[in-house]
Parts: C-alpha cells; sequence; structure tokens
C-alpha cells in the first residue's frame, strides 16, 4: 500500500489584482523524496512555496499536509544587519530553544561545526547557507522546504551543497521541496522535477524534463547544455507534461492543449548525451 504524501496540491491557482500568479497547479511530495522546482524568474515558485507552507491561501484548489507534519523551512535570502554582531549559536537559538548540543549536531551535519561561536555576518556564502540548512535542521522535519538553496555559491560550493542536501534525505528519510533555477546541477540529485511558468509545463524525471518541447523553449539555446546526463527517447508526453512510458502512446499527443501559447517539438537538432550525440 502506497504511503499518502506528507504534502499534496491540488490545482491550487493563486491571482492578486487581477493578475495570474498561478495557474492550476498540483503537486505531491512523499517521504524520502526530492522533488525540485525549476523555471524562469517570475514564474512563481517561491509563491507556490509559500502557498505550501501554508503562508499564503491560493485563490482556488486545495493543500493538504500530512497530520502533524512538521517542515523546516530554509528561505531564499537573509539580510543580516552588519552593526549587530551576532554569533551563530545566538542566531540559532531565535528560532528554536534547541541546547548548544542540539546545535552542535545539525552543524557538524551540515559541515559547519566549526562556525558556531563565528559572528553570522563573517561567514562566506557557503558557510551562511550551511547554517541556514542547519536552523531548518533543528525542528527534525518530515519535510525540508529549501528555497534556491545555493544563492551566493560558487559552482564547486552549490555541487557540495546538493550532494549534502540528499545525503540528509538518505539519512533522515524526509521529504525535500527544492527551488532552483539550475536542472544541470540536480539532474543526479532528484526524484521529480516540476518545470513551472506560472503553470506545469512539464514534470518527470529529470532526464525526461530536459528534453521536453516546453522546458526546451523556456531555456532556449542552454538547455542543451544542462541537458549532460544519458537520456533515451523511449517515451512520449501526454497532454498534461507527464512523461508517458513506451507502450503507452496511445494516452499522449504530440502537441499539447489548453496552455494558452503554442507548443514546438524541436527535432534534427544536435543533442548531446552522455558523450555521443544524436541526429
Amino acid at each position: 500500500m502506497t504511503a499518502p504524501p506528507l504534502l499534496e496540491a491540488r490545482n491550487i491557482s493563486l491571482t492578486r489584482d487581477g493578475r495570474t500568479i498561478l495557474d492550476t497547479v498540483s503537486l505531491s511530495i512523499g517521504r524520502g523524496e526530492i522533488v525540485t522546482l525549476i523555471g524562469p524568474n517570475g514564474a512563481g515558485k517561491t509563491s507556490l512555496v509559500k502557498l505550501c507552507l501554508g503562508l499564503v491561501k491560493p485563490t482556488d484548489g486545495t493543500v493538504t499536509r500530512a497530520p502533524g507534519l512538521k517542515i523546516g523551512y530554509m528561505p531564499q535570502r537573509l539580510a543580516v544587519d552588519v552593526t549587530l554582531p551576532m554569533p551563530v549559536s545566538r542566531f540559532l537559538s531565535l528560532w528554536s530553544r534547541a541546547r548548544r548540543a542540539d546545535m552542535q549536531v545539525v552543524l557538524a551535519e551540515v559541515g559547519a561545526a566549526h562556525a558556531i561561536d563565528r559572528a553570522i555576518q563573517t561567514l562566506s556564502g557557503g558557510e551562511l547557507q550551511r547554517v541556514l540548512l542547519a536552523r531548518a535542521l533543528l525542528r527534525q522535519p518530515d519535510l525540508l522546504v529549501l528555497d534556491e538553496p545555493v544563492q551566493a555559491v560558487d559552482v564547486h560550493g552549490q555541487i557540495e551543497l546538493f550532494e549534502l542536501i540528499g545525503s540528509i534525505r538518505n539519512r533522515r528519510g524526509c521529504g525535500v521541496l527544492l527551488v532552483s533555477h539550475d536542472l544541470h546541477l540536480v539532474m543526479a540529485r532528484t526524484d521529480t522535477v516540476i518545470c513551472l511558468n506560472r503553470h506545469v509545463c512539464c514534470h518527470g524525471k529529470p532526464e525526461d524534463v530536459s528534453r521536453h518541447p516546453e522546458y526546451v523553449a523556456l531555456f532556449g539555446r542552454h538547455a542543451d547544455a544542462l541537458a549532460i546526463y544519458h537520456h533515451s527517447h523511449d517515451h512520449s508526453h501526454a497532454d498534461d507534461g507527464c512523461v508517458v512510458p513506451a507502450g503507452h502512446e496511445h494516452t499522449a499527443h504530440s502537441e499539447h492543449q489548453g496552455c494558452g501559447h503554442d507548443h514546438h517539438h524541436l527535432h534534427g537538432h544536435d543533442q548531446a548525451h552522455g558523450g555521443h550525440r544524436h541526429g
């Protein structure tokens, strides 16, 4: 029997001042699953996160959370007043009554044990992100919600942070909702990708989403460079953007409908896959 999801959003829409922020979006996150939201700026990713957290109410649709669900949230940005020095231990205590020993445990888990007595203003970008992740872990969460967790971190540091998130999932068995601009960095570290542009353009396994026509349309000439993993074209795409495995093609159509704009399948262009190319 399949376990119920930790969090499920069904057909949620959000409008403000007559402007559509999200249009009939659905997602589901299970225990031990990493779900990544990608999309351009203004796609509604952060608004969707706020809806999932219960900070904003949808105009339509429902968000269901498992009873007693504990969520650890890592925000996209944190403004730190440089005129008010604050050690990391004090910073962590602002949102939790955790003991110093508890702080040491989560800081060690994220690779920032050395920072517990340092002023938070002196941390590097990567160190600060690890401290923010430790703060989220202090809640012993069932679900981690991470909004752009690798901001202001160099590429090497980004890879390390994504690997760390994966290891936390494996060790704790928690679900993870991750927001990212960079599919190429999360390709091997996520279970499900949802490509968002106010509506769900496509969703499925990352290697499949990276070849979806709407993903290519959104990311243009960079889409091919982002898809650096081997991908076999053994599927089609259904009307809702979901990947349809081979043998179920009768449920898929080559043209997508209902999104209010044209979708074009790209053919005949070179695609790099795992060191070889397909015409």
